[in-house]
C-alpha cells in the first residue's frame, strides 16, 4: 500500500502551526483522491458533521468503510434518506466508490457525523479525520472548520 500526501495536504497538517484555514488541503492514497474537507463550528458535546469529495481514479471500486478522530466520540457514515415529506438521517455500513467516478460528501447527502464533539469546533480551526477505505487502507484529512450554518466551504476546501 502506499501513501501519497500532496503539498497541500502537507501544509493542512501544519495548520498548528499557523497555517490560515483559507488553505485548501488534498490527501491521496493509492488511486483515491480526497478534497474539499470541510465541517461547521459546533459546541461540546454536540454532534458535528464532515464533508469532502472522494474520487476514484482506478480502475477498481474501493469503499469508505469507517472514519474516526480524536474531535469526537465515534464517527459514522451517513445519508438522508426522504420518508414522505420529511429528509431524515440514516446511518451507512459504506460510502461506494465506483472506479473512475466521484462521490460527494455534501449537506442533504452522504456525510460523516462526528457524534459527541470532545472539545468546540471553531471557525478558522482544522480537524484531523481518519478515513479508512476497504481497499487503499488509511489516510488523514483536515477538516476546515466553517460557519455554524454554512452551506458550502468558504475559507477552505475546494467549491463545487
Amino acid at each position: 500500500m502506499s501513501f501519497v500526501v500532496t503539498r497541500r495536504a502537507a501544509l493542512g497538517a501544519m495548520a498548528g502551526l499557523g497555517l490560515s484555514a483559507a488553505q485548501a488541503q488534498d490527501a491521496s492514497i493509492g488511486p483515491l483522491r480526497v478534497s474539499g474537507a470541510w465541517t461547521r463550528a459546533a459546541g461540546a458535546g454536540a454532534t458535528g458533521v464532515g464533508y469532502m469529495t472522494l474520487r476514484n481514479t482506478g480502475t477498481s471500486p474501493d469503499r469508505l468503510v469507517s472514519a474516526r478522530t480524536p474531535a469526537a466520540r465515534s464517527v459514522e457514515l451517513h445519508t438522508h434518506v426522504r420518508e414522505g415529506d420529511v429528509m431524515r438521517m440514516r446511518p451507512v455500513s459504506a460510502i461506494d466508490l465506483p472506479a473512475g467516478q466521484e462521490v460527494r460528501l455534501q449537506p442533504g447527502g452522504l456525510h460523516l457525523m462526528l457524534i459527541g464533539l470532545t472539545a468546540p469546533l471553531r471557525q478558522g480551526d482544522r480537524v484531523a479525520v481518519t478515513l479508512v477505505f476497504e481497499r487503499a487502507g488509511e489516510t488523514e484529512v483536515q477538516l476546515a472548520v466553517e460557519a455554524a450554518g454554512a452551506r458550502t466551504p468558504q475559507s477552505g476546501g475546494h467549491r463545487h
